[in-house]
């Protein structure tokens, strides 16, 4: 036991500039939430993405929920944060400026769990059209990226300047380096400064190539209309492709059919997955569709319209945004899956006087 006056130099602590936390060896933490948020929403304010004749903004963030924190132990630091985005967006084609269309950008899975690249960003338009669907498919193959490049500016932030002062400089270290660290320290923030580099740099907007029909998308994709007949009445055909109970008969397999605006569907086994984005009884559904094998976060737009006849329904089907490899399947696979399957559950392909 040392004497009073003299001291045991292993217990001094007022003199080092890591006061009580000795060599930084407890956990310390720091509440990163709200500036995350705040800073969120400035990463994503009005953030303008172009190219040739088109002109798209991000206008604001409309949901922002999750945590983040920046954690300290054993001079280490932890990073964790946790967010589900969705943003708003706008978007014109130059050639036609008064015409303007938005849409949303939902993120729902930004996490240190997760590498920037394989961040889910899904892009949806609130109506469907030939101009709309151009510009959905531009934010889609190069919006995502420009986003990519904030959330990854957000991640350096909070690794580089969120961080300062929560690891300290030990008793006769320089404090020089970033955040005031000392030299061991200074190599562990510039480790987080370089991982947060090297992600954003691996998102860096490609200029878009080819032609206007395609407007310089990577991803090549097509569009796909068909009509066909069934002798039924519009409600009839209508509630075979909402009504859970009766998807499971002509699908053969377990659904799930939410029939309302906003509602998921899953069919065949996952294989088939999307969103109902409009619906009007016996008259039109929308979905936003894919097969679970498509890019993460690509969705085709299918409509599909009845037209009630004197003795039939008429059904038209237009889906856009179709994988260019998927296109030859795609019709045949309608077909076989959808309407000859719907037919031959429920007698849909007969005529009643045939039938008599």
């Amino acid at each position: 036991m040392a004497k009073w006056g003299e001291g045991d130099p292993r217990w001094i602590v007022e003199e080092r500039p890591d006061a009580t936390n000795v060599n930084n060896w407890h956990w310390t933490e720091k509440n990163a939430t709200t500036w995350s948020k705040d800073r969120l929403h400035q990463l994503f304010k009005d953030l303008k993405i172009g190219h040739s004749d088109i002109e798209c903004v991000v206008d604001t963030v409309d949901k922002c929920t999750g945590e983040a924190t920046v954690n300290n132990r054993k001079g280490k630091l932890i990073f964790f944060y946790e967010w589900e985005l969705v943003l708003k967006w706008s978007g014109k084609l130059l050639k036609n400026s008064k015409l303007s269309h938005k849409g949303k950008l939902t993120i729902p899975n930004l996490s240190e769990e997760n590498d920037l690249s394989d961040v889910e960003i899904t892009v949806t338009i609130d109506e469907s059209n030939d101009e709309s669907e151009t510009l959905k498919q531009f934010m889609y193959n190069v919006g995502r990226d420009r986003v990519r490049q904030q959330l990854g500016a957000y991640i350096r932030e909070l690794k580089e300047e969120y961080s300062k002062n929560l690891i300290l400089p030990k008793k006769g270290d320089d404090a020089t380096g970033p955040v005031g660290a000392t030299n061991a320290n200074v190599t562990e923030v510039n480790n987080a400064r370089n991982a947060a580099q090297k992600t954003s740099s691996n998102t860096s907007v490609s200029a878009p190539k080819g032609n206007s029909s395609s407007v310089g998308c990577k991803l090549d994709v097509r569009t796909l209309s068909m009509t066909e007949e069934f002798h039924c009445n519009a409600n009839d055909l209508y509630n075979a492709l909402t009504k859970s109970d009766m998807v499971t008969a002509f699908t053969r397999a377990p659904a799930k059919v939410d029939a309302v605006r906003g509602g998921e569907f899953v069919l065949y086994g996952g294989n088939v997955l999307g969103k109902f984005e409009e619906l009007v009884p016996e008259k039109k559904i929308q979905q936003s569709w894919r097969l679970k094998n498509w890019s993460s976060g690509h969705y085709s737009n299918v409509t599909i319209e009845l037209e009630e006849t004197s003795s039939s329904t008429m059904m038209t089907l237009k889906q856009t945004g179709i994988p260019a490899s998927e296109y030859d399947a795609m019709k045949t696979n309608w077909y076989r899956y959808y309407w000859h399957s719907i037919k031959q559950t429920f007698g849909f392909g007969t005529s009643i006087s045939d039938a008599l």
